[in-house]
């Protein structure tokens, strides 16, 4: 029964986990190399993240840039750069691409908050879902006489305790990143 928890506490890890990627493609007042994570490139007859074509860092704060591996790929780069939602406008000095990060309206910080809120739901319900089909399992365990009700009664508190932390640290993260996309 054990390894069954522990695919359950995968899964709402993985939960989590997932957010935290979609959290770090959300832009804030600073650059991070996450954000460029969601860009994907038409390179070489298919999709690319732009990451696998090129070095991507954040010299300054409000500063990211690319250096491009193959000279033949940058105007590619530089077309899924500027058509992607992130609101960037590149620059291009040979195979090197700079990006730099504008200061966010106040709009644009509500927005951003509302998506990230957005983000952190999903997670909740994908935490929610796990625990359904957790508790559903045990249940069903039961019924075929794996183990009486004392012991279902104590899966199922268990399953709940770790529901109840996932969604807690899902918060915690969402307040974070709120308050770094709030602040100017």
């Amino acid at each position: 029964m054990s390894a069954d928890l522990t695919d359950i506490t995968r899964r709402m890890k993985g939960a989590v986990s997932s957010l935290e990627t979609d959290f770090a493609g959300l832009r804030t007042g600073r650059a991070s190399t996450a954000m460029l994570d969601p860009v994907q490139v038409d390179a070489y007859g298919s999709k690319m993240p732009i990451n696998q074509l090129g070095n991507i860092s954040a010299p300054e704060s409000r500063l990211l840039t690319v250096q491009v591996w193959d000279q033949t790929m940058v105007a590619a780069v530089e077309k899924a750069l500027r058509e992607s939602d992130l609101g960037l406008n590149p620059q291009t000095e040979g195979a090197l691409i700079r990006l730099p990060i504008p200061d966010l309206s106040a709009e644009r910080r509500v927005e951003l908050a509302k998506v990230a809120g957005k983000y952190a739901e999903q997670a909740r319900v994908a935490v929610r879902n796990v625990r359904r089909d957790g508790i559903d399992m045990v249940r069903k365990m039961e019924k075929d006489g794996d183990f009486g009700e004392d012991e279902r009664h104590s899966l199922e508190a268990r399953i709940q305790k770790m529901t109840d932390d996932a969604i807690a640290e899902i918060d915690t993260m969402l307040a974070s990143k709120e308050t770094d996309i709030k602040t100017v």
